[in-house]
């Protein structure tokens, strides 16, 4: 009777460590130890452009929609992207951070998340600008020289998805650790390029004949002697 007994509590005693061990408790999230649902899993997945492709630029590819998607962050700070537009609502940077239209957050935007940008012209450019919000810093597509530190703070990788541009920034002054995965976004419609120097000359080259022609036009216009 008592061998039965103590038998029957051994069996008993293996049955509960074996259950024990496939359910061990999950620490509460009070003490700061279980993971929160899946975003913070995701943004460490953001994805980032290939090096090399630091101060491209964003340009429509052909008259028509563009979308703008939200790809994720791995950045600690909170950061904003903005469609940088002038005073008259067309993409362009006139210096007036208030004329610029917000696109996502790195801490709210769900990873999916779409934004209509509009339809545009082809060719026409698209300025993005991040703004870290703990720190106030700005940061630019395009050149160096736009930035604080005159240091690239994005990349922009042509075809990334057929026919779409993948975009990323650098939160940290100095490009502190050069990860380039503070917020990534995608644009479908675009085309990511450095304009080359002969297209800037022969743009000022374009400039200067038109002011010629105006000049000229407006002393033609003008009685003798009025002028």
């Amino acid at each position: 009777m008592k061998l039965a007994f103590r038998s029957s509590t051994v069996v008993l005693l293996a049955c509960m460590a074996s259950v024990s061990a496939h359910a061990a408790p999950v620490p509460p999230e009070a003490d700061g130890i279980a993971l929160k649902p899946a975003r913070s899993i995701s943004a460490l997945a953001a994805p980032v452009p290939a090096g090399g492709t630091e101060g491209q630029q964003i340009f429509v590819n052909s008259t028509g929609s563009v979308t703008a998607t939200y790809q994720g962050s791995g950045a600690s700070f909170s950061n904003d992207l903005y469609l940088m537009l002038d005073a008259s609502g067309k993409p362009g940077n006139d210096s007036n951070p208030a004329n610029d239209i917000l696109l996502f957050n790195s801490r709210s935007s769900s990873v999916g998340e779409t934004r209509d940008l509009g339809v545009f012209a082809g060719g026409t450019a698209l300025p993005l600008r991040m703004h870290v919000i703990d720190t106030g810093h700005d940061y630019f597509t395009g050149p160096a020289s736009l930035n604080p530190d005159g240091e690239f703070h994005a990349r922009a990788q042509n075809n990334w998805l057929p026919d779409t541009t993948l975009v990323s920034f650098e939160d940290l002054l100095n490009s502190f650790d050069r990860n380039f995965n503070d917020l990534s976004s995608s644009f479908s419609n675009t085309i990511a390029a450095i304009p080359e120097p002969e297209s800037y000359a022969l743009l000022l080259a374009g400039l200067g004949v038109i002011g010629a022609l105006a000049r000229r036009r407006r002393k033609l216009d003008c009685p003798a002697g009025d002028y």
